[in-house]
Formats: structure tokens, C-alpha cells, sequence
């Protein structure tokens, strides 16, 4: 029922103009209508992003295929996952051809991923209806981000990474003026989905993102985290604000992808002092 509702949802918001949707994502966050001239709240900053941060220019750096040229450019090749294939049309997939184990993800947008642990029991007609749905996909239309609007759709076939443990935690650095401040680390991203947050000294933050639970866990600082801060350094420091997202698979970092908008501003942080603390780091106007 809820996915039912979910639907629904998109289909009539994909319709609206985007200032009206931003404004009613805004009130469900915080309770209030955006506010043009004195924005907040974190969540809020990055709805005026939306409407006023000229985010088009940044297609390049969120398509998830062209910004590997800018990734091999700042920091290396060595980064990236490696890629099996890249495909405008499901018919020049070769099944055939393709590894054991491989991830089907879409250039554009976000929770557009197929983990592919053993290709002998992929269903090859539902994959293909679904990357077919993915390739027909208007991701702005409902995230109302401007900066995937230009993003022409493509799938990509990557190789499948998780580390000893059979895992891959995702580490996402928000970064402020070129400078990585705290790091949110999900867990169990495909079931039990929980996540925290840190400093980049390793120390927890007590701060919770709406929707999510924290993990309950010990978690050990991973290794090579001073190189992980590293690289989040280099690779936001051509921009104000932005979310750098990397693995480490016992040791070898990889890039994950680069965010400007992250949740597309409907999760406020908690406790909210934490929120407006965070959102003084986003300078706007």
C-alpha cells in the first residue's frame, strides 16, 4: 500500500511546477514554506538550491558516466570502479559476455541499482524491463533538481565490489568550502538501513537523519580514512557546498558519486540545533 501511495505521489508531483512542490517538501520538513530571502534550516538551503543555485551547470559532475573524466582528472583512475559497459539501448547488452558478478546502475538520478551476484540466476526479461524503465525515466520531473535535467539517460554496467566481510558500507562526506566536516556512513543500504555520523577524527556525531535509525554497532575507523578525507578535500574544492561519496573495500577507496542536493532536501537532521548548525556552513544568495 505504501509503495501504491509512493507512486501516486510521484505521478502527481512530476506534473506540478517546481516551486510549488519545493515549497510543499519544505513544509513537511520543517513546517514552514520555503523562504526565499532567509532560509534556515539545512533541508531548506538545499531546496533554495533547487530553485535559485543554477544547478544545470553541474550536469556533467552528476552524470554518473561523464564525471568519471573528471574523477581520473583530479585524483586518478586507480579511483574508479572499474566499468564493464555503458549502454544507450538494452539490446547492445551481451549477456553473454558479461562477468559472474557485476552492478547495473542508471547515469542519472539515485536508487537506480541491480547488485548482480550471480548472473546464472538473473531473470534477463524482468532485468530488461526494468533498465528499459530506467532508460525512460524523468528523474527531475519528481526531484525537480536542475542539475540532472540535461543528463541524458545511460546504463551502466560496473564491477561488483564489497569487502572482506561480504559488505560495502557507503561513507559520504559533506563538504563546505572545499572541506569535509562530518561523514554519514549507511549501513545495510538494501535491508535494515541504518546509519551514523562522524568528524573527521572518527568521533561520533549524536545526530540522526530523519527516517533513518542510527546503527547500533561498533564500527572501527576504516582504513586509509585520513586518504578517504583526502580526496573528499581534493574533489570538492571546486565547489561551495557538496556531498562526496566514497567506498573502501578493505583498504582501496573508490568514488562513488558527487551530490549537490543530498535527499533533495526532505530529511532535516536531529537534533535540529545540529541541523542549523550545518546549514550556517551553506552560504547562499
Amino acid at each position: 500500500m505504501k509503495e501504491v501511495l509512493r507512486k501516486i505521489y510521484y505521478s502527481i508531483i512530476s506534473v506540478l511546477p517546481a516551486k510549488l512542490v519545493i515549497n510543499i517538501e519544505n513544509f513537511r520538513t520543517y513546517r514552514r514554506f520555503l523562504s526565499k530571502d532567509n532560509p534556515q534550516y539545512f533541508g531548506e538551503k538545499i531546496q533554495w538550491l533547487k530553485l535559485y543555485g543554477n544547478l544545470e551547470q553541474y550536469s556533467d559532475y552528476v552524470d554518473k558516466y561523464k564525471v568519471r573524466a573528471y574523477i581520473e582528472k583530479k585524483i586518478g583512475a586507480e579511483y574508479l570502479i572499474p566499468l564493464i559497459g555503458a549502454y544507450d539501448d538494452i539490446n547492445e547488452i551481451e549477456y553473454e559476455k558479461l562477468p559472474q558478478s557485476f552492478v547495473f546502475k542508471n547515469n542519472n538520478g539515485s536508487a537506480m541499482n541491480l547488485i548482480v551476484k550471480d548472473k546464472n540466476k538473473l531473470d534477463i526479461l524482468k532485468t530488461n524491463k526494468k533498465l528499459k524503465k530506467w532508460l525512460k525515466s524523468k528523474y527531475y520531473k519528481i526531484k525537480k533538481e536542475k542539475q540532472y535535467l540535461n543528463v541524458k539517460n545511460k546504463i551502466l554496467c560496473e564491477k561488483y565490489i564489497s569487502d572482506r566481510s561480504g559488505n560495502l558500507l557507503d561513507y559520504k562526506f559533506f563538504c563546505f568550502d572545499g572541506n569535509p566536516v562530518f561523514v554519514k556512513v549507511d549501513f545495510d543500504r538494501y535491508s535494515n538501513h541504518t546509519s551514523n555520523f562522524y568528524n573527521m577524527n572518527w568521533e561520533k556525531i549524536e545526530m540522526n537523519e530523519q527516517g533513518y535509525k542510527s546503527y547500533k554497532g561498533k564500527v572501527e575507523k576504516p582504513e586509509n580514512f585520513d586518504k578517504m578525507v583526502e580526496i573528499a578535500k581534493i574533489l570538492s574544492s571546486d565547489f561551495q557546498f557538496i556531498r562526496v561519496d566514497l567506498y573502501n573495500v578493505d583498504g582501496q577507496i573508490y568514488f562513488g558519486e558527487l551530490t549537490f542536493t543530498p535527499a533533495s532536501g526532505k530529511n532535516s537532521f536531529q537534533p535540529i540545533e545540529k541541523d542549523l548548525e550545518y546549514a550556517r556552513r551553506i552560504k547562499i544568495g
